[in-house]
């Protein structure tokens, strides 16, 4: 089961009472555009105080009686049902728009589990104007990256610099400072172990490996 979907109540009262509408006005509206019989101006008023949360359908529906995009309306996204929320398209457009079967693609956002080929991943970043960071979690490839990183940091960097601008889709030279200062950090963080036998700096550079990921999205400002 996907887990709740990321809900900003302030938001959703602020918008509702800058339109000058009451809960009931937007439960009656859920229920008149969007086919959401079930919903109640109680519902409306439990989702502002955070006592409960919209499901994927309800807080489409929502941001439709709200006069807003869905993304107004959630804090960040993570996976891809979230992303897909968020841009407001359907399950069936971008289904069609990557090139999956629909039902192939529902279980893929079911499960959170991306199976897509290489045409398909392309398509569905380009869909989803995904930033590289948010490809690469949604696509299961962190492993891929974290590996390719420790490898430019352990070595050299340059051999690596080809592939891990592939596998993000990036321009090789946006990755060539930040690898270069994190190879050097890293070296110089197994040399002190080296010199002084320092448990310290062991420790440090073993952290620093396993925090690879984050220490990398951590230098690209554009994709903090």
């Amino acid at each position: 089961m996907h887990p709740p979907i990321p809900f900003n109540a302030r938001a959703a009262r602020t918008l509702r009472e800058k339109l000058g509408m009451a809960p009931g006005h937007v439960a009656y509206g859920m229920r008149a555009s969007y086919g959401m019989a079930h919903i109640t101006p109680e519902h409306i008023a439990a989702w502002e105080r955070g006592d409960a949360l919209p499901n994927a359908s309800e807080l489409s529906a929502l941001a439709g009686a709200l006069w807003c995009a869905p993304d107004e309306l959630m804090g960040s996204p993570h996976t891809l049902l979230e992303h897909r929320l968020a841009r407001g398209i359907s399950v069936e457009d971008i289904a069609r728009l990557v090139g999956i079967d629909l039902e192939a693609y529902r279980h893929m956002e079911g499960t959170g589990r991306w199976t897509g080929d290489k045409r398909q991943s392309a398509n569905l970043s380009s869909v989803l104007n995904l930033p590289p960071r948010d490809f690469i979690a949604i696509t299961g490839l962190e492993e891929e990256l974290a590996r390719l990183l420790t490898e430019a940091v352990s070595t050299r960097w340059q051999a690596h610099v080809r592939a891990i601008a592939k596998l993000l889709a990036m321009d090789r030279r946006d990755l060539q400072e930040p690898l270069r200062d994190m190879q050097q950090e890293y070296q110089t963080l197994m040399a002190a172990t080296l010199s002084r036998a320092s448990t310290a700096s062991g420790e440090a550079g073993r952290l620093f490996i396993e925090d690879i990921i984050n220490q990398f999205w951590s230098r690209l400002p554009e994709h903090p």
